[in-house]
């Protein structure tokens, strides 16, 4: 069964960056959708982003546009999420997910998910 990892989570003050990775082994990366999605204390799991099979549609939640960028490379079997001007807000457990349907990736539907990389953003 392929497994989704992700990794590139840590600790970073408030203004600052961080990328984060998300490679599936054992399976075709290029035939999936691919998404994160986070989860703070207390909180429900949320949508951040997603990117179709080959990177030419993507979709992101307003908490996060014009900060994050999710790419993918299906040479490497690793999607992205370059994440700018971090805040506190963004503090959580980060998830890839990955789906043959753009509208479960977004939805959380997905079947396949990782086990999350914490993102802590300090003041």
């Amino acid at each position: 069964q392929a497994q989704l990892v992700e990794s590139g989570g840590g600790l970073v003050q408030a203004g600052g960056s961080l990328r984060l990775s998300c490679t599936i082994s054992g399976r075709t990366f290029g035939a999936y959708v691919m998404g994160w999605f986070r989860q703070a204390p207390g909180k429900e799991r949320e949508f951040v982003a997603a990117i179709s099979q080959n990177g030419d549609r993507t979709r992101y939640a307003d908490s996060v546009k014009g900060r994050f960028t999710i790419s993918r490379d299906n040479a490497k079997n690793t999607m992205y999420l370059q994440m700018n001007s971090l805040k506190p807000e963004d503090t959580a457990v980060y998830y890839c997910n990955r789906d043959g349907s753009f509208e479960a990736v977004v939805g959380g539907t997905a079947f396949f998910w990782g086990q999350g990389t914490q993102v802590t953003v300090s003041t």
